[in-house]
């Protein structure tokens, strides 16, 4: 059996290569449908539906490469059905530096599925 932190930590690296892959719609399996994200600027997003948007619209920019994010820690709650995960985040485009910085997500498991319900990316470069 699989623990909450390797498959959270397998579901983040999915969630990179569908970046990458510029899907959207892909994605939609990842968040929560009241998911709340803090972007690095401070702006906020709410729900699944407006985080999917605002992803599908940085894919139609031919210049946005991809954002990585890299799992460092993941911590469940006893009953393994809620983890907050703390990492660190690169946001590559082509043209201009990257920017980075570290980021908090809580993760909560549905029907069997860890889907995240919170995120805050703090931008640091």
């Amino acid at each position: 059996m699989t623990t909450p932190e390797g498959a959270i930590a397998a579901r983040r690296k999915l969630t990179n290569r569908l970046i990458a892959g510029k899907d959207a719609r892909r994605l939609a399996p990842f968040f929560a449908l009241d998911i709340k994200v803090i972007v690095g600027d401070g702006s906020l997003i709410l729900g699944r539906d407006d985080v999917l948007a605002a992803f599908a619209s940085q894919f139609t920019d031919p210049a946005f490469v991809a954002y990585v994010r890299t799992t460092e820690r993941v911590v469940s709650d006893a009953q393994g059905d809620r983890a907050a995960e703390h990492g660190t985040w690169v946001g590559t485009t082509r043209g201009v530096a990257d920017t980075s910085g570290t980021y908090l997500a809580t993760w909560r498991k549905i029907t069997g599925q860890w889907v995240i319900e919170n995120e805050l990316f703090v931008t640091l470069s």
